[in-house]
């Protein structure tokens, strides 16, 4: 059985390979049942997660296994450990042990940028991120491999991590700086990607403006919000899986608030995949809601091994 360390991965997807080929995969029949999401408590410190997820298409399956651990953040310690298991759909034999962070990370950036690449104004230069965590670190190399970014401006409460990202953005190529005012880096920006894990909303409606094209990675529980009810408002809407709308806290909220209807989601990632793409997007608000998918890391984890 192979043996795929965090190292191994970064040298078997670069993002100009996961956004070209991921989505012709995604296009597949895959069987992803719901992810299994377990709270973990722990006395003095926010709740942890355990997630299971696996799925299985024609001969190829696996299952990731997640802890994501917000305590982690005063330990100094990444808050999302993962591991993932492929194995033979059809005889049941295991064929490769990957480190499921760097597999995590580098399909949903990857899967961030080929919504974007759908949805996006096609000369977006400007990148606000908003976090500076494993996920965000990994966002602005993914847009590059489908968009010419330049700038990228990285918010983050925590004033020593955003510098710390901004350093490793410069040495990527960037012209980056740290975002002290978010109201006047959303102004600038022509994609805005939040990864978080914000119980609050950090992304006003009131900001946004047309030609913009926003992406909500990190909140994946009902409780958590990365933008306003007048941002999912405003923007036409796309998911990487309907599931988000009875997982994520910025879709769950308004639609039980009856701001939001199912049928106002305009389509998934796979529609994307196939090929669907806005007109006229300078003169809309385009949003991407992501909570992660088996299907996705089923893909990755095929490309690295095959």
């Amino acid at each position: 059985m192979q043996n795929l360390t965090a190292h191994d991965l970064i040298d078997r997807l670069p993002y100009a390979k996961l956004t070209t080929q991921l989505p012709k995969l995604l296009q597949g029949e895959t069987t992803s049942p719901q992810r299994h999401v377990h709270t973990v408590s722990n006395e003095g410190e926010p709740d942890a997660t355990l997630l299971m997820m696996p799925a299985w298409s024609q001969g190829m399956g696996g299952v990731k296994v997640v802890n994501v651990t917000p305590g982690n953040a005063r330990r100094h310690l990444p808050a999302v450990t993962a591991s993932y298991l492929l194995f033979d759909a059809v005889t049941g034999e295991h064929m490769a042990l990957l480190d499921g962070g760097e597999l995590t990370a580098r399909r949903t950036a990857a899967v961030a940028a080929i919504a974007a690449d759908r949805l996006g104004i096609d000369g977006a230069k400007h990148l606000l991120l908003v976090g500076s965590g494993r996920i965000a670190s990994e966002l602005a190399f993914a847009y590059r491999a489908v968009r010419g970014i330049e700038t990228v401006q990285v918010f983050s409460p925590t004033l020593a991590n955003a510098e710390k990202l901004v350093a490793a953005l410069k040495a990527g190529g960037f012209q980056a700086e740290v975002c002290a005012d978010l109201v006047a880096g959303v102004a600038k920006a022509d994609i805005i990607a939040c990864a978080t894990l914000s119980t609050e909303p950090l992304i006003k409606g009131e900001w946004l403006r047309n030609g913009q094209h926003v992406a909500l990675i990190g909140g994946y529980l009902k409780d958590m919000r990365e933008a306003d009810d007048a941002a999912m408002t405003r923007a036409e809407i796309w998911v990487d899986t309907f599931a988000a709308l009875s997982e994520a806290g910025d879709l769950t909220q308004p639609i039980a608030g009856g701001l939001l209807h199912h049928e106002m989601i305009r389509g998934t990632l796979q529609t994307l995949c196939a090929g669907e793409a806005v007109a006229d997007r300078e003169s809309r608000i385009t949003l991407f809601k992501s909570v992660g998918d088996a299907a996705q890391d089923l893909a990755a984890a095929s490309l690295a091994v095959g």
